[in-house]
């Protein structure tokens, strides 16, 4: 049908897996196909339709000058433009350049590296055009994904949980690790949406769907500290897949000498 709302799934600098995860979507995403016209969706189909879209899923975080350019045109022809993923949301896990000198990398790595055209941060796509909505995670959750989409097309806000990795440990039932062993876990700064799946295996909450809204990451700091945690450690804990998010990234320059 011609009236049905056209989706657009983009990448950038990524390693494809929160598309994947609407790939993995399976029967649902059938159910979605239904009602949508998948316009634009390399992963999936070779089949690609002109814009303007009425909904773009944007994976990936700016690396280059060329994709800020793609962005922006992306966003020009998006009704709304939907950042999906740590990368897209915070600059992801090559935002570590952030805190180095990307020309000593590149040096490092590859023989002419003259020839590699690259810019010296990763970041979100928050920083380069206007989002919509953010959905976090490495990768995303594929519920909440199917939510917003459904949501979208219903004309209702959508139900996305704002609170932190915690509650879900409480609702599944699963003791504090930190209260029980002393494990060092980001879970009370972490926004929800992965189920509290480490804290499940007495792992540390890795912080994959980045701080959730006003996280207490002082507290949580000096907590980490208390059960013996040196300094530095805590600097890398806060900088893996999110460590460009503000909230992280202040609580990390507090820590390991502020490198």
């Amino acid at each position: 049908m011609a009236d049905k709302p056209k989706l657009a799934v983009w990448k950038f600098a990524s390693c494809d897996g929160c598309q994947l995860t609407l790939l993995d979507c399976e029967d649902e995403l059938l159910a979605v196909a239904d009602a949508i016209t998948i316009a634009n969706f390399p992963e999936a189909s070779r089949a690609v339709l002109d814009g303007p879209y009425d909904v773009s899923l944007v994976e990936g975080s700016i690396t280059t000058a060329h994709d800020r350019e793609r962005l922006e045109a992306v966003r020009e022809q998006s009704g709304l433009l939907i950042a999906i993923g740590a990368c897209a949301t915070a600059g992801g896990i090559q935002a570590l350049r952030n805190f180095a000198d990307v020309r000593a990398f590149t040096d490092m790595v590859y023989a002419h590296p003259e020839y590699i055209s690259t810019l010296e941060t990763s970041t979100p796509l928050s920083a380069h055009v206007r989002v919509d909505m953010e959905l976090r995670g490495c990768p995303i959750n594929k519920a909440q994904l199917l939510e917003v989409v459904s949501a979208l097309l219903n004309g209702r806000k959508p139900n996305v949980p704002q609170g932190s990795v915690c509650i879900e440990c409480k609702m599944r039932g699963t003791p504090c690790i930190m209260v029980a062993h002393g494990t060092p876990c980001l879970g009370p700064v972490t926004h929800a949406g992965c189920g509290a799946i480490c804290p499940a295996y007495n792992r540390g909450c890795y912080a994959c769907f980045g701080p959730m809204e006003r996280p207490n990451t002082a507290s949580l700091a000096h907590h980490l500290g208390a059960l013996g945690v040196a300094d530095d450690a805590v600097q890398r804990l806060f900088r893996t897949y999110n460590a460009s998010a503000p909230e992280f990234r202040r609580e990390g320059d507090r820590h390991g000498g502020g490198a």
